[in-house]
């Protein structure tokens, strides 16, 4: 009867201190990889403007080839999702030239679109970062379609 308590006493499972010791390191192991997510979703961020910015430019070529002319300032983005009230745009435009409306950046503000655009360009597109204003380093810096 002695090897029978033994046995039992054995078989009783984790004590609260056992399980307090196993919480307490998926807590560290959990926030360390939490952490570790925050950074490289700054990166993301970054990563999905320059390709929102790419799309858009690619989208901005094929209205052009079509319509003869970009769309204006005033248009703007949206020339590309819903056919504008130009003239030229009104006989050639051949739209949408994006598979959704136009998005805001990853951080929820609108793309500044300027036509004709920096350094000569037609046009150029920026997002202003994390900051939401002009210049910046890092995750704050501007994402623009001239650089």
């Amino acid at each position: 009867m002695n090897k029978q308590k033994q046995r039992n006493r054995h078989d009783e499972g984790w004590t609260l201190i056992e399980t307090l010791i196993v919480i307490g390191i998926v807590l560290v192991l959990s926030s360390s990889v939490g952490f570790m997510a925050i950074k490289y979703l700054d990166r993301a961020k970054m990563v999905s403007a320059k390709s929102q910015i790419e799309t858009f430019c690619l989208a901005l070529d094929a209205y052009y080839l079509d319509c003869g002319e970009y769309p204006s300032e005033l248009q703007g983005l949206a020339a590309l999702w819903s056919q504008p009230n130009s003239s030229q745009a009104l006989k050639f435009w051949n739209g949408p030239y994006l598979s959704k409306n136009i998005p805001d950046d990853p951080w929820g503000r609108e793309y500044e679109y300027r036509m004709p655009g920096v350094n000569h360009m037609a046009y150029s597109i920026r997002s202003f970062g994390a900051d939401g204003l002009e210049g910046g380093t890092g995750n704050e810096a501007d994402i623009c379609s001239w650089e």
